[in-house]
């Protein structure tokens, strides 16, 4: 964590991975910069059938699948970017003040679960978090502010294990 004003080594390090393209992952947590290496495949290989698998459910619900990196918070200062999420009709911008749903997927020692409290803050919905390493699907539900796993989707027509069973994991 980086007190008062950044370094110069650290402001050409940001420099450096924004003109490569490589922070799209990056997220501020109440001002403290998160840097997130690029996806590995099998984490690409997921994003790319969840986009498939997840696209006309979502459609079909009345929502606007995105499933690539987006902004969800504010402002620069305070931000979480997911793997991919549902919108509601009319969501644009940089920043998106909620979603219907976040996925998430995990990659080695990344912070996944720790954005949960935040997610909820923003009312999202749903969050669907899977785990490649471990081939598993876990489904929550906002619920009085705190999200509890779910058998089924309160959205789309599908539910953490059918999903589970549908992904060519790597």
């Amino acid at each position: 964590m980086v007190l008062g004003s950044r370094p110069p080594e650290l402001e050409a390090l940001i420099e450096r991975r924004r003109l490569a393209d490589a922070d799209h992952h990056d997220e501020v947590w109440e001002g403290v910069l998160h840097m997130s290496p690029p996806p590995s495949h099998e984490h690409q290989s997921i994003a790319q059938q969840l986009a498939v698998l997840l696209d006309s459910l979502a459609r079909s619900a009345g929502l606007e699948p995105l499933i690539q990196e987006f902004a969800v918070g504010e402002s620069e200062q305070n931000y979480r970017v997911p793997d991919g999420g549902l919108h509601r009709p009319g969501a644009s911008g940089v920043w998106h003040s909620t979603a219907a749903l976040v996925i998430e997927i995990v990659s080695p020692g990344d912070q996944s679960w720790a954005k949960l409290p935040f997610y909820a803050e923003h009312g999202v919905d749903e969050v669907l978090i899977v785990d490649p390493a471990k081939r598993t699907v876990s489904w929550l539900a906002l619920e009085e502010g705190e999200y509890r796993p779910i058998e089924r989707s309160g959205l789309i027509e599908l539910g953490p294990t059918t999903l589970a069973e549908q992904l060519n994991w790597p």
